[in-house]
């Protein structure tokens, strides 16, 4: 038995491996047969569809042209080769057109030539056919275009105009109908109670009114205040010198009555003068009587009424606590120097950066040098014409200022003598290296280089020739900039300047108003331009306006701009110093209105929290500005000092101060001709 279940596993296994290598020989040649199929054939991509012909037998439209651009302006294939695309994406290109010689063979040999029409979106001819034709004739004779439409038509009375007898329907009336409601019934009882109760009353008489008004009659009866009404405030009463025969302490005598006839209308006392007559027939009639009046009227119609509670309130408790001016020190005080040397008013001045040196100009037609500390005189410019203006270059590396003489000359002068080889050195090199490339285009100055001999005696460097009077002159930061003002010169009143390549540019095309003064930011690239009323503030980068400041004054005299670049103080002719909040509003943050007359000059000192200015009434009001770090807090400005020492000339006071660049000291001149310093 063992022998035998031996020689079966022997057998089994034998089968097993034949079998196996008969299937891996299948596989192979499974392998070497087996082929990735192609891919199938798009259709699309080799067989093209056959174009839809749109006659009038199919379903499509007929209106659809060949040209598919859509509906859009022909204008733009005007100047192209084509018309337009087919259904295709293909160019339709556009077909010849014919001369005049050929349209005119066309209408004598061509039959059809008189039912041709051009199509301006295909661009070509089109021939109309019977029905199109037919249709234009209708339409041309205004009839109905479509001709198979009949308007006269057999009536089809869909609602007949017999009246039928028999009903539709056959139902018996209801038995409602016939019975009186008991809605109503209701309704009628509510109604008879009402009539008992008195609340209705049947057939009431009617008031008989009167057939003839009696005019004369006591009838009306005086209304009711209404709750909420307040009786007009009454008038004031006439006070001792409204009398025809006041006492003498109440007349003015000549000064005064001048000082209310130089007074703004809302800023006198009282409106009237006194007047003394020696009897009541002479007093004449009262000018005023109309408008007083008038105004009266008005208060009492337009002026809203409200009730106010008074309340005892300390009045010394309204006024904002400000601090002690003892405690806001430093600030200029007294008078310290007097720079005298000047025959005439002085007009103008300028401190140099260091501090040490001072400039004037006056009106003697000179120029003069001073040492600050001492007074003494260094050196002096004798000139043809009145001074309007001088600037110094605040670059410490340059020794340099700008003056206005004359009728448009603006002189650049180094000082000879008195600075160091290495700062002669530089301004020669920073004034003449425009002469060596002269600029191409056609400037608005003349840029003229000054003879050796006045270069060596007086220091002149560049003579800057306008067409007008420059009456201002503003230095850049960076002291290669300077812009003048020149008020009659229309368009170029405002012109920008660069020494080092004595190139010039006029900012403005066109000036909205007489421009006054300007000024540049002391950080961005910001310019400032005051005119009579408005100050309009650009941005030189973007050259856009970025924002026009309301001043609400009649007249600007003068701008400067806070170190910190966010504030802005401008003075005006009318008596008033306006302080702008850049962040804050376009509007004034505060008006103060300190001087009895024109301002002329305002200014920040560049270091110290103050600003100061200065009027025709002889005095400099100095003031503590100080700006706060934090937005949320407004800036305080508190007046500490008002300087007094200039005499009053000819109606004009002190005409021009600027600050010491670093310390606490001011410098002013006047219409007296001196220039004082104030510590």
């Amino acid at each position: 038995m063992d022998e035998d279940e031996e020689e079966i596993d022997e057998d089994a296994e034998l089968e097993a491996e034949l079998e196996r290598e008969q299937n891996e020989s299948d596989d192979e040649e499974e392998e070497k047969e087996f082929k990735i199929p192609p891919p199938y054939p798009q259709r699309y991509s080799k067989e093209k569809l056959p174009d839809i012909e749109a006659n009038y037998d199919s379903d499509t439209s007929t209106e659809e042209t060949e040209n598919t651009i859509g509906n859009v302006p022909l204008e733009w294939y005007k100047d192209l080769p084509h018309i337009g695309y087919d259904i295709d994406g293909k160019k339709i290109l556009k077909p010849a057109t014919a001369d005049e010689l050929d349209k005119f063979l066309a209408t004598v040999e061509d039959p059809e030539s008189w039912k041709t029409v051009k199509s301006d979106k295909e661009g070509k001819d089109i021939v109309l056919n019977d029905v199109e034709l037919d249709i234009i004739q209708r339409l041309q004779r205004g009839i109905i275009p479509d001709s198979t439409y009949n308007p006269y038509e057999p009536t089809v009375e869909w609602f007949t105009s017999k009246t039928e007898v028999m009903p539709l329907s056959a139902r018996p009336e209801p038995k409602s109908r016939f019975i009186p409601s008991k809605w109503e019934a209701k309704k009628i009882m509510k109604i008879v109670r009402a009539i008992r109760q008195g609340r209705i009353v049947p057939r009431k008489p009617k008031d008989e009114k009167p057939r003839f008004y009696n005019l004369w009659g006591d009838d009306d009866v005086p209304r009711e205040d209404h709750v909420m009404h307040i009786a007009a405030p009454k008038m004031k009463l006439p006070e001792h010198d409204e009398s025809y025969n006041p006492p003498e302490e109440y007349l003015l005598d000549e000064e005064e009555t001048k000082k209310w006839h130089e007074m703004d209308e809302e800023d006198r006392p009282k409106n009237y003068l006194p007047k003394k007559y020696s009897s009541l027939r002479h007093v004449p009639a009262y000018d005023k009587f109309i408008q007083e009046r008038f105004q009266r009227c008005l208060d009492l119609y337009l002026a809203p009424r409200v009730r106010k509670n008074r309340l005892d309130i300390d009045p010394e408790s309204l006024i904002p606590k400000l601090p002690s001016p003892k405690d806001l020190r430093p600030f200029p005080t007294r008078q310290s120097l007097t720079y005298e040397g000047h025959t005439a008013r002085i007009r103008s001045l300028s401190i140099h950066p260091n501090g040490l040196y001072a400039l004037s100009g006056a009106d003697d037609h000179t120029c003069r040098l001073w040492e600050v500390l001492t007074g003494r005189c260094l050196a002096m410019w004798k000139f043809e014409a009145v001074i309007h203006a001088i600037a110094w270059c605040p670059n410490p590396d340059v020794w340099l200022f700008a003056i206005s003489v004359g009728h448009g000359d603006v002189h650049l002068i180094s000082p000879p003598k008195l600075c160091s080889p290495i700062q002669a050195m530089n301004t020669d090199q920073f004034t003449k290296a425009g002469f060596a490339n002269p600029a191409e285009s056609k400037q608005n100055v003349s840029w003229i280089k000054a003879s050796e001999a006045d270069e060596e005696k007086y220091g002149y460097k560049v003579l800057i020739q306008h067409s007008q009077a420059v009456k201002q002159i503003t230095w850049h930061r960076k002291g290669d900039y300077v812009s003048t003002v020149a008020p009659d010169a229309k368009n170029l009143a405002v012109l920008i300047h660069q020494v080092s390549k004595h190139q010039t540019q006029a900012p403005f095309k066109r000036l909205k108003g007489l421009v006054q003064k300007v000024a540049f930011h002391p950080i961005k690239p910001i310019f400032f331009v005051a005119t009579q009323i408005y100050v309009r503030v650009y941005d030189l980068m973007q050259q856009q306006l970025v924002k026009t400041l309301q001043t609400s004054v009649k007249w600007v005299s003068s701008i400067d701009i806070h170190p910190g670049g966010d504030n802005v103080i401008i003075g005006s002719y009318d008596k008033r110093v306006c302080w702008f909040d850049l962040d804050l509003s376009s509007r004034p943050y505060k008006s103060l209105r300190y001087h009895t007359k024109a301002v002329r000059q305002v200014v920040f000192h560049k270091r110290y929290p103050l600003f100061a200015s200065s009027s025709d009434d002889g005095t400099i009001q100095v003031f503590y500005g100080m700006v706060y770090n934090d937005l949320l807090q407004n800036p305080l400005i508190v007046p500490v000092k008002i300087l007094r020492g200039h005499d009053v000339k000819d109606s004009l006071g002190v005409l021009n101060i600027e600050f010491h660049p670093t310390q606490p000291w001011i410098f002013s001149t006047g219409s007296d001709g001196t220039f004082r310093l104030w510590t």
